[in-house]
């Protein structure tokens, strides 16, 4: 699979980011001469990893998704918001800590990746490895990853939200289509390693996403014990929402109804009704 340069993105901020193609797909600089060994990277049994597009609620989920791991005794959600979860679950193509060190890592692994379904290690798809797979709806989506990239003073994004949107739409951004990365992975929902989430779940229903977590992690919990990881889960929630420091909250659900145009949202509906068109995926745009 050749690597080619990207087309010339429309702001001098986002040509400097070098942002390359690989396999047709939009991908950061970082990423740039490590794909073949991402994919030859060697898995265990016991490793637990979380798959998202980027602003799909990546950093919320890998926080209940470690409390949820330690079991309903083990896990204090005050002790986490303490913790550099970062470096507890590493990004597995990122420059830090890097693929050396990842690999070293003791058992259990857990391990984040944005790159798509067919982008990840082999033996993942052979089965290996357990696969945490979060979906957002892409409305609240990209409202979030324009104002990520406007907070970003390395790759700042200057161009309007208009813009940023078409380029959203027009599969423009770094790590390629969402419209793709969701629905390859919907594609594999029923692997045996695989567990398919959304992310407007955590909000809607959170008791049956933790049960589905605990199943899924082998965690052994009565119902006791799971009401309080349900109760645990929930704090967290809660502490992530205000300890946001930015006037809109980046993860709030139905955030893009405060951003969009009518005109700008029916032009998203065509153009998400074309892409999604052979999928049976959905999403709620009305919460």
């Amino acid at each position: 699979m050749a690597e080619s340069e990207a087309d010339t993105p429309s702001t001098p901020i986002e040509f400097e980011s070098k942002y390359f193609e690989f396999d047709g797909v939009r991908l950061p600089p970082f990423c740039r001469g490590k794909m073949e060994e991402i994919q030859q990277f060697s898995l265990r049994g016991s490793d637990v990893w979380i798959v998202t597009y980027p602003k799909s609620g990546t950093s919320l989920l890998q926080e209940v998704v470690y409390l949820v791991s330690q079991g309903a005794e083990g896990g204090d959600p005050d002790e986490i918001g303490l913790l550099n979860i970062d470096e507890q679950l590493p990004v597995l193509e990122y420059p830090t800590p890097g693929l050396d060190i990842i690999q070293e890592l003791t058992s259990p692994r857990l391990i984040k990746s944005h790159l798509p379904y067919r982008f990840l290690p082999k033996a993942m798809h052979d089965g290996e490895a357990k696969v945490i797979y979060m979906a957002r709806n892409p409305k609240d989506l990209v409202v979030s990853y324009y104002q990520f990239h406007r907070s970003l003073r390395t790759m700042s994004y200057r161009g309007t939200f208009q813009e940023f949107c078409r380029r959203f739409m027009n599969d423009k951004l770094g790590y390629g289509s969402w419209f793709d990365h969701v629905q390859e992975f919907w594609e594999h929902r029923d692997d045996l390693n695989v567990l398919f989430l959304k992310y407007e779940d955590m909000y809607k229903d959170l008791g049956t996403m933790v049960k589905q977590l605990a199943r899924f992690l082998d965690v052994t919990c009565d119902k006791a014990q799971l009401e309080i990881l349900v109760e645990h889960c929930n704090q967290l929630i809660e502490q992530c929402c205000k300890s946001e420091a930015l006037s809109v909250y980046r993860g709030r659900v139905g955030l893009w109804k405060d951003i969009f145009t009518v005109s700008m949202n029916e032009k998203f509906d065509a153009v998400y009704r074309e892409k999604m068109a052979k999928s049976d995926l959905t999403f709620d745009f009305c919460l």
